[in-house]
């Protein structure tokens, strides 16, 4: 049987047994998969302490456990390392900035159901990996933006180009606009080549779907998390000069096309902030999310940090009860 210590504001911890090498420890895991679905789905982050993981290749052994079926990262928005086997790094940003609570990939038709963090090098002050259960953000938001977000789902415009964000041969892993093209009439995605070679694009998607096993209503999206006001507001200036409202790399709103207001994006990172657990990384931590039930984000830190990522479990958005269906349209 797992014991759980639970605490306030940190997530749902479980003590490894001591064991003689990996291999003994993935025979746990093994073991009490159950133990720890039904935890998972019950707090929708746990955290294991105790296994002997120390590099990406244990990693990817505990991965192969809880999450066996692979999830590809499509439509890339932020550089990640790959360590090989389906491992990468968690987003290589600077150190010194927090990265706001997001469900992975929520703008594609196909996420993962299941996000593996393991620390393979402890930051010497601060880089937790906070999470936040979004059934509790959903119910801690305004009535009024739940219901609209629930009502009209919400936009992602995108602009790639070499000096902001990702360019599309990266995002897209291709070198092929034909290939982007089709990519983008598949999964409902809008789509403008400019002038100066580089795409816009341009999707709505929910803002609420259900858990497909526990069927509770989630809010599941990237609204405020890419949206310009959750920017500083130098750096929004200084874009908004640069790119124009329309050139940002990155900027949401609500699917009957309204903007998302600064007072709007106040409340939502607030319900965030009301609903974040956190815990401080050791070398050998591994951390798994349902990433339906749960936001994650990143707090800046000092330091070496090395947080290997893996993702599986892919869930089609469909399979979710989407209150509002993903947009399938092409330029004229």
């Amino acid at each position: 049987m797992v014991t759980w210590e639970l605490n306030p504001g940190r997530p749902a911890l479980a003590r490894v047994p001591a064991v003689a090498d990996l291999a003994e420890g993935c025979a746990w895991l093994r073991e009490h998969e159950a133990e720890l679905t039904a935890a998972l789905h019950e707090h929708g982050t746990i955290f294991l302490r105790g296994l002997p993981v120390a590099a990406t290749e244990d990693v990817a052994a505990v991965r192969d456990v809880l999450i066996p079926e692979p999830t590809p990262y499509r439509e890339k928005a932020t550089p990640r390392s790959d360590f090989g086997n389906g491992v990468f790094s968690s987003t290589d940003l600077a150190a010194a900035l927090p990265i706001r609570m997001h469900n992975e990939n929520s703008y594609t038709l196909t996420f993962p159901g299941r996000l593996l963090f393991a620390c393979l090098v402890a930051p010497e002050e601060g880089g937790a990996t906070p999470t936040a259960d979004v059934r509790k953000v959903l119910a801690g938001l305004p009535a009024h933006l739940a219901e609209r977000g629930r009502s009209s789902g919400w936009t992602l415009d995108r602009s790639y180009s070499e000096y902001v964000s990702l360019p599309w041969r990266t995002a897209f892993a291709t070198e092929e606009r034909a290939e982007v093209e089709r990519y983008c009439r598949e999964n409902g995605i809008t789509w403008e080549w400019l002038a100066d070679g580089n795409l816009r694009t341009t999707q709505l998607r929910p803002a609420t779907i259900r858990h497909p096993h526990t069927g509770e209503e989630v809010w599941f999206n990237h609204l405020a998390f890419w949206n310009e006001w959750s920017l500083d507001p130098d750096i929004r200036e200084a874009m908004v000069e640069e790119f124009g409202p329309d050139g940002l790399p990155f900027n949401t709103g609500f699917g009957d096309g309204e903007p998302v207001t600064r007072e709007d994006v106040e409340a939502l990172n607030a319900a965030y902030e009301a609903a974040t657990v956190r815990e401080a990384w050791q070398v050998g931590d591994v951390m798994l999310v349902d990433n339906v039930l749960c936001a994650h984000g990143r707090d800046p830190y000092r330091g070496d940090r090395k947080i290997a990522v893996a993702m599986g479990r892919p869930v089609d958005v469909l399979d979710c009860a989407p209150s509002v269906l993903p947009a399938v349209a092409v330029p004229a």
